[in-house]
């Protein structure tokens, strides 16, 4: 063997690797165990290997909830006959018999849970103990009516919920293993200071107060004691208070501002401290402080401001709030409390725009609810008046608060906020006709333009595949995952391909898990997301044995997923312990998983969204600019017109799916411009209708040259000619003209190779129609005299093409001639009273049938029968009507029931039918 080694170094190396396999071996046999395990666990539980003796059937209730539910009824049968004795035999009894009453049965009360909690009846003590406390709230019910009958209720009532609160709580410290007493402490502390406060005459003011310092003592219980049951409570008691003191302070912050102020913002101190102490409820309880700070601030500011300026004062307030999640402070805040106060800030933000919307909706909305005529002259307005001119402050500062956000979301809620401040600007101010519609025409044109060229916008926003800079949390969540020290590792193989590394520390289940390591510095591993190894390019490496680098003192291994060495994994010798399968799963050196990617933002581009939330709003503006202008003629033609050539321009300069829309608007808009033309010159519905034909043609002829918006232009101008169809519609002769030009229309554009299947056969179409309406239009009753001259030679011309080519399909080759003279012969036939043409008619089609049968003719088939079908059915319809009026009533529906009951008894039957029929069919030419 030829090596670069010296024989004893070698020998240290192989037995090194020797042993991280013998060690990677046991690791993958627990692995390999556990996964058996988890497999197959299932299996073995549904087939048991030995049988089993059958469990005995279950009790219905288990000892312990059975002495439960008889302790918990012992219990309530107690305390309801102390109730009574107290209600109904109290009076019976003397002075000295009643004090000897109170104090036996309550001392024995109090007294037995210590003896029956030192006997281990948990429960039972329990009950005794509920039932203790209830007589001890009879006995203060018995000394108010015997000793102190004279005091007032309310005040006695705080000053013995204070000391009853005191008792239990003293008693429930000296039982720690009795449940109730404590949360009955914590229950009866909630009443006295708003007991005291309504017996000293206190308003609704003091009242929230009170409750306010009650909600505080609540909040101080959940945080600094232990026992869950007290803490539950107190937090209840919290919400609870604390929700009707805030409640109050916003409905006095509308009535007495001065008065709800402090009391607001005491509570949402409070609120702030209790957010900072308990994160897992930080953003909930924040969200709370924030409404609470808004109220109070913008209260002061609606009581100093007039009352327009009630709202924006709100929204100021909000957006300070708002901006905490910016502010210097906020490194320093918890992020659940910021979030909260952000999320807060951003809520009324929300509010604000929602009372600013009206004005918006006014001036994108009112000029479609018209009330007078086209080009009357009048305008009336959007239908919006008296509405304060602040909202528009109102969009303006919020629109500026979001533009000095880096963030995509915030720059598309600014420019919806821009937009929509210049679409309600004529609403609140009142802005005459001439300048509400010159702004409208504005809009649509910046709008249109930021649509085309949205990069002035995207400055400072992040691109899509970069890390934005990292804030305060991702800095300390980046700190805390990754700890004081990364160290580089690098990794190589072995001669035999398995990891030879250096001296380093062998991975382990846990950061301190027990078993010896390998000589050298204590390293941790590394380990890739994917099991490569993570290598330092500036540490170095020494020659292995084959040739291959072996790693130096620099380096330390790297596990992948599924276990195996990524090219320097160095598993523990073999007397460290066996990691616990599932242990450790995505943790640094596990080698089991790796770790789980975190969902990515998506990576759309900051153009093409700003350009799309644009071009909406532009698309909206323009809308309405042209409602706008129908008030006026001249103003139609300049809206019409500014239309037109703004949709072109971002036809022409813009992309993608922004650039085929705006061009089917720009078709729109020149169709318009026609229309309005025509009206304006006093044309008839048919002349307007033959004028409308100049946009398809256009379409036709700009087809030709815009290729990448081509179809969708000519599909719109298509559209367009279909309207002209029914405007000319009350004209035959105009019809059949307009049908005539749409032929050449169609003509024109089946020139172009990639429109000639379909263009073409529109033509034929439309030149078919045009003829028929003309022959209608002429009177003729014989349309075969015009259709047989035509139908002959082009059904020898079809049978020539397929002499020539075999493979052509028949409706090509005898489609069009067999429809010339069928179609309108079908028609002539029924409305034609006499017998002649519809037998004749009839016995061509059951030619033309045959023969589609007989040669396997699609065209002939199809045409043939359809038409023999209902040259048949307009012969038997009047007989058919006489059954049908001479049957009962019932027959009919019963007939369909029969028939409906048939085909679903053989619904497979029949599709199978249609299936083969439908493949028989496609097999014809």
């Amino acid at each position: 063997m030829d090596n670069s080694l010296p024989p004893a170094d070698e020998l240290v190396l192989v037995d090194r690797e020797l042993a991280q396999l013998e060690a990677r071996r046991t690791q993958l046999l627990a692995r390999r165990a556990w996964l058996v395990q988890v497999l197959y666990r299932p299996a073995r539980a549904a087939t048991p290997r030995w049988p089993v003796t059958p469990a005995a059937p279950a009790a219905d209730s288990t000892p312990r909830s059975a002495q439960n539910v008889l302790l918990t009824l012992g219990g309530t049968l107690l305390t309801i006959a102390a109730v009574a004795f107290t209600l109904v035999s109290w009076g019976s009894m003397g002075i000295g018999g009643r004090a000897a009453v109170l104090c036996a049965v309550t001392g024995a009360a109090l007294s037995a849970p210590v003896v029956l909690l030192r006997r281990g009846l948990v429960s039972t003590g329990e009950s005794v103990a509920v039932l203790g406390l209830v007589l001890t709230v009879l006995d203060a019910y018995a000394l108010h009516r015997v000793a102190l009958s004279d005091t007032d209720g309310l005040g006695y009532a705080a000053v013995a919920s204070a000391v009853l609160a005191g008792a239990w709580a003293a008693y429930g410290s000296a039982l720690p293993r009795l449940r109730v007493p404590l949360p009955a402490g914590v229950v009866a502390a909630q009443l006295p200071l708003p007991l005291g406060v309504l017996a000293a005459g206190g308003g609704a003011t003091a009242f929230a107060w009170a409750a306010l310092v009650t909600a505080a003592a609540d909040g101080a219980v959940v945080l600094w004691t232990r026992p869950l049951p007290v803490r539950i409570t107190a937090g209840a008691g919290a919400a609870l208070l604390g929700g009707w003191a805030l409640l109050t302070g916003g409905w006095l912050s509308f009535s007495s501002p001065w008065s709800g102020a402090p009391l607001l913002l005491a509570g949402a101190a409070v609120c702030l401290y209790a957010a900072w102490r308990t994160p897992g409820w930080a953003a909930a309880v924040s969200v709370v402080a924030g409404l609470a700070v808004v109220a109070a601030l913008g209260g002061l500011l609606r009581s100093a401001v007039p009352g327009d300026w009630a709202v924006p004062g709100y929204v100021l307030c909000g957006l300070v709030l708002a901006s905490v999640w910016r502010a210097g402070v906020g490194a320093r805040l918890p992020r659940g409390v910021r979030t909260g106060l952000t999320g807060a800030g951003a809520a009324t933000v929300a509010l604000g725009l929602l009372w600013a919307l009206p004005p918006v909706a006014g001036g994108a909305l009112g000029p479609l609810a018209r009330t007078t005529e086209v080009w009357s002259g009048e305008h009336t307005g959007p239908g919006l008046v008296a509405y304060p001119a602040t909202a528009a402050l109102v969009l303006a500062v919020v629109a500026a608060a979001l533009a000095s956000v880096p963030r995509l979301w915030a720059r598309c809620g600014a420019l919806a906020l821009v937009w929509a401040l210049l679409t309600a600007l004529p609403v609140a101010p009142g802005l005459p006709y001439a300048a509400t519609l010159a702004l409208q025409l504005l809009t649509t044109a910046a709008a249109l333009w930021i649509a085309v060229r949205p990069a002035p916008l995207t400055r400072g926003l992040p691109r899509p595949g970069t890390t934005p800079a990292a804030s305060p949390d991702a800095r300390t969540t980046a700190a805390r995952t990754t700890g004081p020290t990364n160290r580089p590792a690098t990794a190589a193989t072995g001669p035999s391909g398995v990891s030879a590394t250096g001296p380093a520390e062998p991975p382990t289940s846990g950061p301190s898990a027990p078993g010896p390591s390998a000589p050298g510095p204590a390293d941790r591993p590394a380990s890739g997301p994917v099991g490569t190894p993570v290598a330092d390019p500036s540490a170095p490496s020494a020659p292995g044995p084959a040739g291959q680098p072996a790693s130096g003192p620099a380096t330390s291994p790297a596990s992948g997923p599924a276990g195996q060495s990524a090219g320097g994994s160095v598993p523990p010798p073999p007397s460290a312990p066996p990691r616990a399968p599932g242990a450790g799963f995505g943790a640094p050196g596990t080698g089991w998983m790796p770790p789980r990617p975190r969902p990515q933002a998506s990576a759309a581009e900051p153009g093409t969204v700003l350009g799309w939330v644009a071009y909406a709003g532009g698309l909206v503006s323009a809308a309405g600019a042209v409602a706008l202008a129908l008030d006026v003629r001249g103003a139609t033609f300049l809206a019409l017109g500014a239309v037109l050539g703004l949709l072109t321009g971002v036809a022409v300069l813009g992309t993608g799916a922004r650039r085929a829309v705006s061009a089917c608007g720009a078709v729109l808009a020149a169709a318009g411009l026609v229309f309005a033309g025509a009206a304006a010159a006093g044309l008839e519905a048919h002349w307007t209708g033959l004028a409308l034909l100049l946009v398809p043609a256009a379409t036709a002829a700009v087809g030709a040259t815009a290729r990448p918006v081509a179809l969708p232009v000519e599909i719109t101008g298509a559209a367009v000619g279909l309207s002209a169809l029914g405007l000319a519609a009350s004209r035959p002769a105009f019809l059949a003209l307009v049908l005539a030009l749409g032929g050449v229309i169609a003509a024109a554009t089946a020139v172009r190779p990639e429109r000639r299947r379909f263009a073409s056969w529109a033509a034929a179409g439309l030149f078919l129609l045009a003829a028929w309406v003309r022959l209608g239009a002429w009177g003729v009753t014989t349309p075969e005299a015009y259709t047989l001259p035509v139908t002959v030679p082009a059904l020898v011309v079809g049978f020539l093409r397929r002499r020539r080519d075999p493979e052509a399909s028949s409706w090509t080759a005898y489609g069009p001639g067999l429809a010339v003279t069928l179609l309108p012969s079908l028609g002539a036939a029924w409305t034609d009273p006499e017998w002649v043409r519809p037998l004749v008619l009839g016995v061509a089609a059951l030619v033309v049938t045959l023969l589609g049968a007989r040669f396997r003719l699609q065209a002939l088939l199809l045409l043939g029968g359809t038409v023999l079908a209902l040259d048949g059915l307009h012969e038997l319809a009047p007989y058919v009507v006489q059954v049908v009026g001479a049957l009962p009533r019932w027959l009919p529906p019963a007939l369909a029931g029969l028939l409906l009951l048939a085909v679903g008894a053989t619904y497979e039957q029949r599709l199978r039918d249609a299936r083969r029929l439908r493949e028989r069919l496609a097999r014809m030419r």
